[in-house]
């Protein structure tokens, strides 16, 4: 994974009596409350690289010696900020897959752009994230991970569209060559094999992210239905939980078992994502992935029309289907069967 170096000074922030201050002898005159945490820095480096905090201290003259002034709701936190502030102060700092959102966030806050200074933050982060993050197949994969806490900041910027699109166009490229899945190793395997890493990769994305992601690849028209539907399985198999007659959600980890709540709901708002997801081409779906589909579809309360389009997939290859797959659990406190015949009548009809 790509990273970048700036600054070469040693770091010397430190932490006394809950306040955050660099060790220098001159004296402080700026003083900076990023949400919780209070900063006790220097007007001269920060001012000179940050346009927010310029502004802010015109606005607000100092009533002594100290200029104390505001962030709050900071993106990435004081974290974030105190990346940036090191940068000012010429502190080495590391920029990776792993914080460039926080760091390109916390740096637009601060107006950290060429406006103010050649060679600021904002430019040197946006040529990192175009020339290397963007470059990286497992760089694009991290940073749309750690977009969760800045979704609206990511969409304003870019971020996320552009790593989709990035992942997308490294699999359309040539998917019959690209994997799906790791080995049981940890390594990848040999192009030649059934198996793709990518649906492995993409698997570690929220719902949200996946959905765009696999949208594209199919409407791309150039990965295979039969790779689409396996990579739609590794993610059922990943976040879908397993699921009980008595509406209850299964944890695969320890066995133990909770009521539904949000957590079903969330089940099934992914279910109904995934079901959109199928690819319509005939068989490219198995007829027993769909049957697990409807099982689950039926469990969690699903919307009519994603168990009626799943029946009617299911009815296409139905000559598929093993006896004990059309044992649907009934969820009907009315039903005096312990299996849902209406769903297998549907089916056959």
């Amino acid at each position: 994974m790509k990273f970048m170096k700036l600054g070469s000074r040693s770091d010397t922030f430190y932490s006394a009596n809950g306040v955050r201050s660099i060790s220098s002898e001159v004296h402080s005159d700026l003083v900076v409350h990023v949400n919780e945490t209070r900063y006790l820095l220097h007007k001269f480096p920060l001012l000179s690289k940050c346009v927010k905090l310029q502004r802010l201290c015109s606005e607000n003259p100092e009533s002594s010696h100290l200029q104390i002034t505001q962030l709050h709701d900071f993106p990435g936190g004081s974290k974030a900020f105190e990346l940036c502030a090191k940068f000012c102060y010429g502190i080495t700092i590391t920029i990776s897959a792993y914080n460039i959102v926080s760091a390109l966030c916390a740096a637009k806050y601060l107006q950290m752009t060429e406006d103010v200074e050649k060679g600021n933050l904002v430019h040197k982060l946006e040529v990192f994230f175009n020339s290397c993050t963007l470059n990286g197949w497992k760089d694009c994969i991290v940073t749309l991970q750690t977009t969760k806490p800045f979704k609206l900041q990511s969409e304003e910027l870019g971020i996320t569209t552009r790593c989709i699109e990035s992942v997308v166009s490294k699999v359309i490229s040539n998917p019959s060559k690209v994997s799906l899945s790791h080995s049981q190793n940890g390594e990848r395997e040999v192009s030649d094999t059934n198996k793709k890493w990518w649906g492995d990769d993409i698997s570690e994305l929220r719902i949200d992210l996946y959905w765009r992601t696999m949208a594209a690849l199919k409407s791309g028209g150039k990965v295979p239905a039969n790779l689409i539907s396996d990579a739609l399985k590794i993610y059922t198999s990943k976040w879908l939980p397993k699921i009980s007659r008595n509406l209850k959600i299964v944890s695969s980890s320890n066995g133990e078992s909770e009521l539904e709540s949000s957590k079903a709901n969330t089940s099934r708002l992914l279910l109904e994502s995934i079901i959109t997801l199928l690819p319509m081409e005939t068989n490219s779906v198995s007829c027993s992935f769909l049957l697990k589909l409807l099982k689950a579809a039926n469990v969690l309360q699903a919307s009519a029309s994603s168990r009626l389009e799943l029946a009617r997939r299911v009815a296409l290859q139905l000559d598929e289907a093993k006896v004990c797959d059309l044992m649907i659990p009934s969820i009907s406190n009315d039903s005096d069967t312990i299996y849902d015949l209406d769903i297998v009548l549907n089916i056959l009809e």
